[in-house]
């Protein structure tokens, strides 16, 4: 990997661990992380299929209130760097998502720790609000959310250090046993995480369209696009007619009355 790949894996790694917090940019979404790192060091196309698995397991993961998710940030920036540095190319994506479940968890330990020193940086700031300094207040919040990015920089920068061959060597070395119960766990984990999201989101007027779309997937000829675009078309009709009900609602029993001036002087 030449030195301006890792530099810019480095700055993705930086944006992901702020975005881990922030929540703004979605740099720290698993999709857009590893696509990133597999466009800037050539591997695109295992970046984005590493990216969509790693982003179904994630659908469900969320950061509320105190409550801090699973760290999909450095889940993401450090699996798609052992894919790269292990040099498989796509066949190497189910390994790479079994290594990204115990560094989410992971990360949380990392989180724990940057949050315990912005203690101190708060205390800062309650020192610069007695001076009405707001400037000094700003520097430091940039601060303790840069600490954030390091937080997954610092990391990702150790991984790029170590030699590709030796990443190469270790992962040739496992067994093939290993490697396949890896891939396979894997591929139980994105179908768990998706699963997650259904028990969420599952209604009456969802499991229809959750149908539709596992009949539209089984059809080969149709592409991603195509299946996104009849999405997003039964996504916009369902708004549009649930709508129209609502308003059919609104006007209660007397909009089939056929006396127009009743119906006005019954809604007000």
């Amino acid at each position: 990997m030449s030195a301006i790949s890792m530099i810019l894996v480095v700055i993705v790694a930086f944006l992901a661990g702020m975005e881990g917090i922030l929540d703004e940019f979605q740099f720290h979404q698993p999709l857009v992380a590893c696509t990133l790192i597999g466009l800037v060091t050539g591997n695109l196309t295992a970046g984005v299929i590493l990216g969509g698995s790693l982003q179904m397991i994630a659908l469900g993961w969320a950061n509320i209130g105190a409550a801090v998710a699973p760290d999909a940030a450095l889940a993401s920036v450090a699996s798609a760097i052992i894919l790269v540095q292990g040099g498989q190319g796509v066949k190497g994506v189910g390994t790479a998502i079994a290594i990204a479940i115990p560094l989410a968890v992971a990360g949380l330990f990392l989180t724990m720790i940057v949050r315990t020193l912005s203690v101190a940086i708060i205390h800062l700031m309650d020192a610069q609000a007695e001076k009405g300094n707001m400037r000094g207040i700003d520097a430091l919040q940039i601060l303790a959310i840069c600490m954030q990015g390091l937080r997954i920089a610092i990391p990702s920068a150790l991984l790029l250090v170590i030699p590709s061959s030796a990443v190469r060597a270790f992962l040739e070395s496992m067994p093939a046993w290993l490697t396949d119960g890896m891939a396979i766990g894997g591929g139980m984990v994105v179908a768990v995480g998706y699963a997650m999201v259904i028990n969420m989101m599952a209604s009456r007027e969802v499991w229809p369209f959750f149908v539709i779309g596992f009949v539209l997937a089984a059809l080969s000829k149709l592409t991603l696009i195509a299946i996104g675009a009849l999405g997003v078309s039964l996504a916009l009709m369902y708004l549009e007619l649930e709508e129209k009900a609502k308003g059919n609602g609104g006007n209660g029993g007397n909009s089939g009355s056929g006396d127009p001036l009743g119906d006005i002087l019954d809604d007000y």
